[in-house]
């Protein structure tokens, strides 16, 4: 076999062999335990061995080598490896990207119909590959995220045998049918499940994936001829109602799918590498640095009942506690007599919760030196809302002929100009007249599979749509470079990099109970770079100082979404708070350019100590959580492997009222944390003693 192209960190190899077939895997494994380059199945074309798979396609096996080459693009290194299949008439571009010295690799796959007769596709692969650990599947772990609403990020693990069963393949002859896959459903793209997800070994070795899709995803990893493979697709017919017809001539582009890896470190050392990864392919936005501190009315506080009378304590409040960004979250709309939900499209003010206007509660937050910020859910249009009736039908989803509704509202095509043109004039209006630093967009819906717009099936349609949406947001940034947009899906229901690479912030949940909401802080820097991760500081008069001092500090990782009736405390509640907000912005600037680790692995949703840290080149900052009284009593050790025989003084940063204490075990390379109370919290700062 002739080697094509290497990638030396990830250990993988793109080979072409005697007959043409290109494939990739690790290096020095059989050919057949390596994947062909591309696997796809279009209707009439299917696979060479049935069953639940989404490898062994017959296009696959005979698409072969047509030329390569490989060239910089900025900091990038590209290599595009062209195939193509005779019978089909279809050819491939394969893209291959990463950077000289970094542990990721991100694939999309271009695909032509060059025949004459046109081409139903069901699937087409993003990223493959094989010879995974070639015969030591038994020591293979299994690492990936369930996702729901207010239960965002709970990683699950279980040894790889556990989910792909060993069949006795010398017996056979054959490999097995089935595979362990997720995928997602309709148009939350983590409804059900994290596009991301992992193996490891015990020798340190990990591999991680993503792909970046707002319209559909599926994972596949099994075991190929003794070893392990994987296979990263975008929507396909089975699990997303997605084909696609291509004509002669015609063609289509997969969404990205990207393998992070390191051979020591664990997770923890390939979640650094998907990190990285993810702050370079991201739209640069000076909100990546900054990280202001954001206070939204909505969580635990008005809950979508904004009015002038309410807000302007709020806004005192908020601007003396620290906060640079005041959002106003749902219902500065609402002015229907039957509620606001399935009215929603206009976008205008309400008179009567602002009797003189939206514009005097715009002009105190920016008299208290913040960014106004509002909330808005521009996919939809309520069923009562009067642009569901003079909006064309066109640009709305429609499936079978009739439009769409769901809880109430229907679904916008942003392919649709009419469409475009209204969400444009919203977004003019509000940020340009009004003067809004901050856009909150929610989606609260799953609208199914998508829309059929003609012949196209409906999962192309989300697809399409999708896609326009990144257009439409990306036009905004260029139109407003400062603007801010947050991404929100009912919480954290479409967190994906699709959307990632151009907003600046994730929601990370709408979990109202502070004590469940640590496992979802610590493992969001897993879906999130931790400077996009929002998570929510609920603060209440009716708190103690410990429940205070417990749901700031799980924010402050990342970024701050402050909220809670702040002008209602005491002064000594107050001053916890503040203080909360005055460790961040000391500590805020090292975000950008740290790495997440996790001392005592991933969280589990029930885990009653929980520990998240980050490093930079000089300092190593942990939160621990401590959720309930523990039979084992008020302390924990940590394992902290990367600073054996550093010398470390571990100091309490926040909060001062938690009673906590921790020592440093050099050699052992152990930090020991006490807890006196149980549902309390703390910041630790691990740097070097004075001199």
């Amino acid at each position: 076999m002739s080697l094509l192209w290497s990638h030396e960190v990830l250990g993988l190899h793109v080979v072409a062999d005697s007959t043409g077939a290109v494939r990739m895997g690790a290096p020095g494994e059989d050919r057949d335990r390596l994947l062909p380059l591309v696997e796809i199945t279009a209707t009439g074309h299917g696979r060479t061995w049935s069953g639940e798979r989404f490898i062994d396609t017959a296009i696959g096996e005979r698409l072969t080598y047509r030329g390569h080459e490989t060239v910089q693009d900025g900091v990038w290194q590209c290599a595009v490896v062209r195939l193509a299949d005779p019978e089909s008439g279809l050819a491939a571009e394969v893209s291959l990207r990463t950077r000289p010295g970094a542990g990721f690799l991100r694939a999309q796959v271009r695909v032509v119909n060059e025949g004459e007769t046109a081409l139903r596709l069901e699937s087409v692969s993003s990223l493959t590959l094989g010879g995974v650990a070639g015969g030591a599947l038994d020591t293979l772990t299994l690492h990936w995220a369930d996702n729901d609403w207010l239960s965002e990020c709970r990683w699950r693990t279980a040894p790889f045998r556990d989910q792909v069963v060993d069949l006795s393949r010398s017996a056979h002859g054959r490999d097995g049918r089935g595979c362990f896959e997720r995928c997602s459903q309709g148009s939350w793209s983590t409804g059900r499940h994290l596009p991301t997800a992992g193996l490891t070994d015990p020798s340190g070795r990990a591999w991680l994936w993503q792909i970046e899709s707002s319209a559909g995803w599926r994972y596949e990893t099994g075991e190929r001829e003794g070893a392990a493979y994987l296979a990263l697709f975008g929507p396909d017919d089975a699990h997303h109602q997605w084909r696609q017809v291509l004509a002669p001539g015609e063609e289509f582009t997969t969404v990205p799918a990207v393998l992070a890896g390191s051979a020591t470190g664990g997770l923890d050392a390939a979640f650094g590498e998907l990190t990285a990864y993810r702050r370079l392919i991201r739209r640069e936005h000076p909100d990546h640095s900054a990280l202001p501190v954001i206070y939204n009315d909505y969580m635990n506080t008005l809950m979508g009942d904004p009015t002038t009378d309410k807000l302007l304590p709020l806004i005192d409040a908020a601007s003396a506690a620290g906060a640079e960004v005041f959002v106003i979250d749902a219902g500065w709309y609402d002015d229907d007599a039957q509620g606001w939900w399935d009215a929603v499209g206009a976008w205008e003010a309400a008179d009567s919760r602002f009797p003189g206007g939206i514009q005097e509660v715009l002009d105190a937050i920016r008299a208290h030196g913040m960014t106004p910020g509002l909330w808005l859910e521009p996919e939809v249009v309520g069923v009562r809302s009067p642009l569901a009736r003079t909006l064309p039908p066109e640009a709305f989803f429609r499936r079978g002929g009739v439009r769409v509704t769901e809880h109430g509202r229907h679904h916008l095509d942003l392919r649709h100009p009419a469409a475009r043109a209204h969400l444009d004039r919203v977004v003019d209006r509000i940020v340009g007249e009004w003067g809004v630093g901050y856009l909150k967009l929610d989606y609260n819906i799953n609208a199914g599979p998508g829309t059929e717009n003609g012949d196209e099936s409906a999962g192309a349609g989300l697809l399409g749509h999708h896609r326009a949406h990144l257009d439409w947001l990306n036009s905004l940034l260029d139109r407003y470079p400062r603007l801010i947009l947050e991404n929100c899906g009912s919480g954290g229901l479409r967190m994906d990099y699709a959307q990632l690479a151009v907003v600046q912030l994730q929601s990370t949940s709408d979990q109202q109970d502070p004590q469940r909401y640590p496992p979802i802080a610590a493992a969001a820097a897993t879906a999130v770079a931790p400077e996009q991760a929002a998570v929510w500081a609920y603060p209440q008069p009716r708190f103690t100082e410990d429940e205070i001092a417990f749901t700031l500090t799980g924010a402050l990782p990342g970024r701050i979404h402050l909220s809670g009736f702040l002008d209602r405390m005491n002064p000594e509640q107050f001053d916890l708070v503040r203080a909360g907000i005055s460790v961040y912005k000391e500590l805020r600037s090292r975000i950008p350019d740290s790495l997440p680790f996790w001392p005592l692995g991933l969280p589990a949703w029930e885990d009653e100590w929980i520990a998240y840290g980050w490093h930079d080149d000089t300092d190593t900052w942990v939160v621990v959580w401590r959720r309930e009284a523990v039979a084992d009593g008020p302390t924990r050790t940590l394992p902290l492997a990367r600073l054996r025989g550093a010398d470390i003084r571990p100091t309490v940063f926040y909060p001062a009222t938690a009673d906590a204490t921790a020592t440093w075990d050099a050699p052992g390379g152990e930090l020991t944390v006490t807890l006196p109370r149980p549902g309390t919290a703390v910041l630790l700062r691990l740097g070097s003693p004075p001199r």
